[in-house]
C-alpha cells in the first residue's frame, strides 16, 4: 500500500461526510441555477498533469463523484474544460477530494491560449464549493497554485454553470457512405442442418498492442491525454488522432493480418500497478440474432462503445447483451471484481455488444445510438442491419487479494470497451460468409474443428487464398 494511499484511508470518515454534504449541496445548487444549464458534464477536459491512469481529467466532468482528477505533486497546476462554443459563465462548482487547493483561480478563455481571471482565492477550504461569477468564454479552468496537502490537487466535480452566447452545433454525427437502405430485419429461422449448426461464429485473436495510454479516438478525438488509461488490443498505432486511413495503413498485433482493428478497454489497475492480459486474447465474432445468415460484414470505419465508464452495477448485470461478470477459480458471475482468487488463477470477464445498426452513421455523438441489442433475437426497424456481435473474452493475470484490483474507469462495473473497424473488407467478408453465415465454430482462420469437411475461409497465413 502507497503513502498516499494510507493517508487517503486515514481520511475516509471525513470525505465521507464531505461526499454527504456535497450531495445536499448539488440539491441546492440545482435549485440556485434553475435558470441556468449545467454546461460542463461530459465536455472534453484536459489537465497539466495526470497523477495516474485512474484519474484522469475527463474523470472531474463526467457526473460521477466515485471518480476524480489528480494531478502531479507539485504546484501550480491546472484543469480545463472546452464548453464546446461561447457562454456567459454563472457559477462554478468544485467537488474536492481530500487533496485541495488552497489557493486557485477560475479563468476563461475564447482560444484555451490566453486566459481572463474571473476569480481568486487563497483561503480554500474544500468539500464543496460553489462560486457565483461573472464571465465569458468557451474554455474555463480551475488554476491551482498553493496545494493544501502534500498532495496534488483532486477534483471529484467541477460543475460549470450558465448559459450559451450561441448554443454548440450538434457534431459527432459520421455518415456512412453509401449508407444501407431497404433492409427487414429477418424473422426467420435457418432450417435444421445435420450435423446441427449450433455456433455461428469466428475468433479474432490479438495481443495487446499498447498499454496505460490516456486516449481515446472515439471519445476524444484529437485530445491526446485526455481520457483515462486504456489498453489497446489490435492496431498498432491507435492513438487520440486515430482515423480510419491511419488505421488502415497501421500493422497489428491479431493473428490475422487483415485485421487492423482497434480495440480498447480500460486498463486494470493493482492499487496503482497496470495489470495487462498476457498473450492473445479472444474476440469473438458471433451472430446475435436468431438468423445468423442476415448478417453482414461491418462497414469500414464503423465505431462504437460497449457499456459505460459511469454504469452501476444494475446497469451492468442488466446489459441487454449477455454479461457473464467475474470469474476466477470456481467463482462466477460477479458483477463486480471479487474480494479474493485463488492464487494462480487469472480475472475473466465476458461482455456481448450490440449488433443491429441504423445503416445510417459509422458514429453518433453518444457512440451507442446507431447500434441496438436485438429483441427476441430480431434487429429493430430503426436498427435492421444485422452485423456481427462482437464478445469480449479477456483473461488478466491477477490472483489473491482483490480488494485493490480496479479498472482506471472506477469499479469493476464500470468495465466497456470500443471498437473502430478497420479489417481488409474482402477478409472480413470471407470470414462472415463461411463461419457466421454458414453456421461454423471457427478459429481465426476460419476452420471448424468439429467440422472439417467444410474447409477453411483462410490459408495458413490467416489470409485469403
Amino acid at each position: 500500500m502507497t503513502s498516499r494511499q494510507t493517508r487517503l484511508r486515514r481520511v475516509v470518515a471525513p470525505v465521507a461526510a464531505t461526499l454527504v454534504t456535497a450531495g445536499l449541496v448539488l440539491v441546492g445548487v440545482a435549485a440556485a441555477h434553475a435558470a441556468d444549464t449545467l454546461l460542463s458534464q461530459g465536455k472534453p477536459a484536459l489537465a497539466s498533469t495526470s497523477e495516474n491512469g485512474g484519474a484522469p481529467a475527463a474523470a472531474a466532468v463526467d457526473g460521477n463523484t466515485g471518480t476524480r482528477w489528480g494531478s502531479a505533486w507539485a504546484d501550480p497546476q491546472w484543469l480545463r474544460v472546452d464548453l464546446g462554443a461561447t457562454a456567459t459563465v454563472s457559477s462554478v462548482q468544485l467537488i474536492w477530494e481530500a487533496a485541495y487547493a488552497r489557493a486557485y483561480q477560475i479563468q476563461t478563455s475564447a482560444d484555451g491560449s490566453s486566459w481572463t481571471t474571473i476569480h481568486s482565492k487563497s483561503n480554500g477550504a474544500g468539500g464543496t464549493e460553489t462560486i457565483g461569477l461573472s464571465g465569458v468564454g468557451r474554455y474555463i479552468r480551475m488554476y491551482g497554485t498553493a496545494r493544501a496537502t502534500g498532495y496534488g490537487y483532486s477534483l471529484y466535480e467541477f460543475n460549470v454553470y450558465g448559459t450559451y452566447t450561441n448554443p454548440p452545433a450538434q457534431s459527432g454525427y459520421i455518415p456512412a457512405n453509401p449508407p444501407v437502405t431497404g433492409v427487414v430485419p429477418s424473422t426467420q429461422t435457418p432450417p435444421a442442418q445435420n450435423p446441427p449448426s449450433t455456433h455461428h461464429e469466428f475468433q479474432a485473436n490479438c495481443y495487446v498492442s499498447r498499454g496505460n495510454v490516456n486516449d481515446d479516438p472515439i471519445v476524444f478525438p484529437n485530445l491526446p491525454g485526455a481520457s483515462h488509461s486504456h489498453t489497446f488490443m489490435g492496431n498498432t498505432t491507435t492513438n487520440a488522432s486515430t482515423t480510419l486511413a491511419s488505421l488502415q495503413a497501421g500493422s497489428t498485433s491479431c493473428i490475422t493480418p487483415g485485421d487492423k482493428t482497434g480495440y480498447w478497454m480500460p486498463t486494470l489497475l493493482n492499487a496503482d500497478t497496470a495489470v495487462q492480459p498476457v498473450g492473445r486474447q479472444v474476440i469473438y465474432y458471433k451472430s446475435g440474432v436468431i438468423d445468423y445468415r442476415s448478417v453482414r460484414p461491418f462497414p469500414p470505419g464503423l465505431r462504437y462503445v460497449v457499456g459505460s465508464p459511469s454504469a452501476t452495477l444494475d446497469e451492468f448485470r442488466n446489459n441487454p447483451g449477455a454479461v457473464e461478470g467475474f470469474e476466477c477459480g470456481d467463482s462466477a458471475f460477479n458483477w463486480d471484481v471479487p474480494a479474493n482468487c485463488p492464487a494462480g488463477t487469472q480475472l475473466n470477464l465476458r461482455y456481448q455488444a450490440a449488433s443491429c445498426w441504423d445503416g445510417r452513421y459509422l458514429d453518433t455523438p453518444d457512440h451507442k445510438s446507431h447500434m441496438a441489442y436485438p429483441v427476441l433475437g430480431v434487429c429493430p426497424m430503426s436498427h435492421p442491419v444485422a452485423v456481427p456481435m462482437i464478445e469480449f473474452k479477456m483473461a488478466w493475470p491477477v490472483s489473491g487479494n482483490m480488494s485493490a484490483v480496479r479498472f482506471s474507469s472506477g469499479r469493476g462495473y464500470s468495465f466497456h470497451y470500443d471498437v473502430f473497424n478497420a479489417w481488409h473488407a474482402p477478409t472480413l467478408a470471407a470470414l462472415v460468409t463461411h463461419c457466421i453465415n454458414g453456421g461454423l465454430q471457427c478459429d481465426p482462420r476460419g476452420f471448424d474443428l468439429y467440422k472439417p469437411d467444410r474447409g477453411a475461409a483462410l490459408n495458413e497465413n490467416y489470409e485469403l487464398p
